[in-house]
């Protein structure tokens, strides 16, 4: 896990899909953003916004998907391609389509009749070629397999039709425009165009053609009450913000400055403006760029928390602490910004500061269980403190989220070597140990079978 730029953190994360690994943007403003724009959504399909969540991956291609479970999966390049926050929430209702649906659960289903298929066509291919048949035998292998792709290819297109469908109804259930679903579609099938994908044909493809889509779904769109139902206008204020706020940390920082130039003094340019100055190693511009910030809204959270980072990343910890104090003060403490504002109590060397440092960043890791920086920071303290048990629990807590088992692995040793035996804290060392044990396992199969 690596630290990053005022108040937004990249995780390695997964591969979510065969052999990408991404990571995960970490952001309070930005999170809180997506949850608010897709719990009615959620609300209206039947789930509980306590299990649902929206995560945003550091990816430039326009995509989103579900793996599983009740989250939807939004790569950064879409919010960058999006015109405004209704076609965000278009293709959030399109992925909870997917989940209502059971669609990842029943992907086997659609691989079962194709398997199926390619396992018969290769028996009969092979007694082809065996009894001296080989074109024919090549034939049949070849055939088999068109078949099977049909076959995956049209379920796959089904599921797509069907989370399309789910997606417009529980949008006017929530009384939100479906206008952005079909607007997005439009900007795919102009993508579609300029790659020069065929228009005629969709029956080689995972997902219906964009334009089969938009001729399905517009009827229902343009006859729902919700279809002129404009959006918060505040929501949508936060969306321009979340959006350039990305873009200064993703993109190239000269793209940025070429997006937003200096002529540009709304609120989104500055804020991305800052993040550009701040990535391309511009501290007094990043702090200026901030400073207008925090002079147009003074209370802003996220403002007083970009103020604070900078200072922090520019080797200021004590001068950051007023900025952070206030931003987690006026967040509820958000476990995000509490943990930056723990790293800088720590940070400023101040013995009377770690009481405070150690109870800002416990309760960011009982709210929020997948922060990996707040247990880092966590470990240094408890170093500070000469607690070297719970310096190796945080150590195993921090490599467990951060996808590092060997770590993890004597970490969680370590502590359960040192912790009093059946206390609440051994007792999770040994599940850190029990399940880092199973995946590093796993990950040594792994190496076998690819021959590494």
């Amino acid at each position: 896990m690596k630290r990053l730029l005022c108040g937004i953190v990249a995780t390695v994360l997964f591969a979510a899909q065969p052999a990408v690994a991404q990571s995960m943007l970490r952001d309070a403003e930005t999170e809180a953003l997506l949850n608010d724009m897709a719990r009615p959504i959620a609300v209206s399909a039947g789930l509980d916004p306590r299990n649902f969540s929206v995560v945003l991956l550091q990816d430039k291609s326009i995509n989103a998907f579900v793996a599983g479970g009740q989250t939807v999966y939004l790569h950064s390049g879409l919010i960058d391609a999006a015109d405004d926050a209704n076609e965000v929430q278009g293709v959030i209702a399109h992925e909870i389509g997917h989940i209502v649906g059971g669609h990842v659960s029943l992907a086997g289903r659609g691989m079962a009749p194709a398997t199926g298929i390619t396992v018969l066509s290769l028996l009969l291919g092979v007694a082809a070629m065996a009894a001296g048949a080989g074109e024919a035998g090549a034939g049949i292998l070849a055939a088999g397999q068109q078949a099977a792709m049909g076959s995956y290819l049209s379920f796959s297109r089904t599921q797509e039709s069907s989370a399309d469908a789910a997606g417009t109804r529980f949008l006017r259930e929530a009384n939100i425009s479906g206008q952005g679903m079909l607007d997005f579609f439009k900007k795919l099938q102009n993508l579609e165009y300029r790659l020069a994908i065929p228009q005629d044909n969709s029956y080689q493809r995972t997902h219906p053609l964009s334009g089969e889509r938009i001729a399905s779904l517009t009827g229902d769109v343009v006859a729902s009450p919700a279809f002129r139902t404009p959006t918060d206008p505040a929501m949508e204020t936060r969306f321009k913000r979340v959006q350039a706020k990305l873009r200064g940390y993703v993109s190239d920082p000269q793209d940025t400055l070429r997006r937003y130039p200096a002529s540009n003094q709304s609120i989104e340019a500055h804020y991305a403006r800052a993040y550009a100055y701040h990535k391309s190693g511009y501290p007094d511009q990043a702090a200026a760029e901030t400073l207008a910030l925090v002079k147009a809204q003074p209370d802003d959270p996220y403002f007083l928390e970009l103020e604070g980072q900078i200072l922090l990343e520019s080797g200021k910890p004590k001068d950051a602490l007023a900025a952070l104090r206030e931003a987690t003060a006026r967040t509820r403490s958000s476990p995000l910004i509490a943990a930056s504002f723990g790293h800088a109590l720590i940070a400023a060397e101040d013995p009377a500061l770690l009481p405070e440092a150690e109870r800002v960043l416990k309760q960011a890791v009982a709210r929020d269980k997948q922060n990996p920086f707040a247990w880092y920071q966590l470990a240094i303290l408890y170093e500070r403190r000469g607690d070297p048990a719970r310096v190796a629990l945080s150590m195993a807590e921090y490599a467990s989220l951060s996808g590092d088992n060997g770590m993890a692995l004597s970490s969680a040793r370590a502590a359960m070597a040192q912790l009093p035996q059946g206390s609440s804290d051994w007792v999770r060392a040994q599940d850190i140990q029990m399940t880092s044990q199973t995946a590093a396992e796993e990950d040594r199969r792994n190496r076998r079978r690819r021959g590494e």
